[in-house]
């Protein structure tokens, strides 16, 4: 058992032509292996940053949790902060959190819409997919998302996918079945409505009807196989795929590290997105 000071570090450092990117990486109190490191990277395109960022561990009683997880607004920052700062104390006060963890998230992902929904006239009509980590005691992952922020865990050097991309053609009956429509015009990729390319996000209040907010949620125990895990927006899976990412970072031994130079890469791609990375290394 390692009690060693916990290092959090939150920074706001310059990037590229003065666009500011937050950055930070933290370690378990419980497992001396554990660490998480983050950066973020603004986009080209004309509106201000929507994507935000948690992650921290935080001792609950005789537990020990790690909390990760990457919001992707869409034309709002008032959604994703409003999550960043409500949907894990919302997770956390279920009353069968322990016992019913999967169940514990669906409810407080149904709650935490309500809200924002309940909220429109002061977070506005805009919204946020979000894709969600729980570490518990280091053993054991609880993954959830709406959207396409993503979640992959390299096992042996091979990437595993824990999330589900929530995308409109994928979705399209149920998008139909609620009196929604999926088309392509203008442009090349799927909407819903013509307005959102993903199927399911939280708020987003006059698309509601059309859109679903349940999320994917997985269960993953963390062995000794399990190497590190990626968080990321979906400004990394336009330009990569799983297996790329991994083998990016697979040599990068800090966590923070490893994920500013996932953000390097995709830049190189011309990914032009705004992009979040979380990494937590479990060896």
């Amino acid at each position: 058992m390692n009690h060693g000071k916990e290092i959090l570090t939150k920074v706001k450092e310059k990037v590229g032509l003065g666009s500011t990117a937050e950055t930070g990486k933290g370690k378990s109190k419980i497992s001396k292996h554990v660490t998480h490191g983050y950066h973020t990277a603004e986009g080209k395109s004309a509106h201000p940053m929507e994507d935000y960022v948690f992650a921290e561990f935080k001792q609950v009683e005789d537990n020990e949790l790690g909390l990760f997880a990457i919001f992707d607004g869409h034309v709002s920052q008032e959604v994703p902060d409003y999550l960043r700062s409500h949907l894990f104390n919302n997770i956390l006060k279920e009353p069968d959190f322990w016992n019913e963890t999967e169940n514990a998230v669906r409810r407080a992902y149904r709650i935490t819409d309500d809200k924002i929904l309940e909220k429109s006239a002061e977070l506005g009509k805009g919204g946020s997919t979000a894709v969600t980590a729980i570490l518990i005691n280091c053993e054991k992952l609880v993954v959830a998302n709406l959207g396409d922020s993503r979640a992959v865990i390299c096992q042996n050097g091979k990437a595993k996918q824990l999330s589900v991309d929530h995308e409109p053609d994928s979705e399209r009956k149920a998008i139909e079945d609620r009196g929604g429509f999926v088309t392509k015009f203008p442009g090349d990729v799927a909407r819903v409505d013509g307005q959102l390319a993903v199927a399911r996000a939280f708020g987003d209040k006059t698309m509601k009807d059309h859109l679903s907010s349940e999320p994917h949620v997985t269960v993953e125990m963390i062995n000794d196989d399990t190497e590190f895990a990626i968080l990321a927006s979906d400004g990394i899976w336009h330009v990569m795929n799983n297996q790329e990412a991994v083998d990016c970072i697979k040599n990068v031994k800090e966590a923070r590290e490893a994920a500013k130079a996932l953000i390097e890469e995709a830049l190189k791609r011309n990914s032009t997105d705004d992009i979040s990375v979380i990494v937590v290394r479990f060896h």
